[in-house]
């Protein structure tokens, strides 16, 4: 995906944990960060507590969704997707993409990665691996404070 191109639909999961949500409840009343993780990702799991930081500072102007995204036949059982969820505690919805559906919507290739809209779903950030979840909260930040201005 490119900078300022509108989030995809919402559609397709193998299966939701942790609640559905879909494309209109993201778009318009604050930003959207996207994350794609996958349970055989080892520094998904090592940058799990700052993003459920960033979940958990920012919970009443940000909105956040994970993506589970196999990686290999082995990455799609539901049971240690779910026991590695609660582990890492992972609240948020998660969209489970065992099709590759929204990955490919996407053109995601990356896990960890993560995807920043604005309240009206255009695509401000984006970035993959486990470092520079710093630069990831300063464009959180930005993309609030512009908001604030419009207001």
């Amino acid at each position: 995906m490119r900078l300022r191109q509108p989030m995809p639909e919402i559609t397709g999961a193998a299966e939701w944990l942790n609640g559905e949500v879909t494309r209109e409840q993201l778009v318009g009343e604050k930003p959207t960060l996207i994350h794609f993780w996958s349970i055989s990702c080892h520094l998904c799991k090592v940058a799990m507590p700052s993003v459920n930081e960033l979940r958990d500072q920012y919970k009443d102007n940000l909105n956040v969704m994970a993506v589970h995204m196999p990686r290999s036949e082995n990455d799609m059982n539901m049971e240690e997707i779910k026991q590695v969820a609660t582990e890492h505690s992972i609240s948020q919805p998660i969209f489970v993409d065992h099709n590759h559906i929204l990955t490919d919507a996407f053109e995601n290739q990356y896990v960890p990665a993560y995807y920043l809209f604005d309240h009206n779903g255009l695509l401000r950030h984006f970035q993959a691996g486990g470092s520079g979840l710093k630069m990831l909260e300063k464009r959180v930040n930005r993309v609030l404070e512009e908001m604030e201005k419009e207001e």
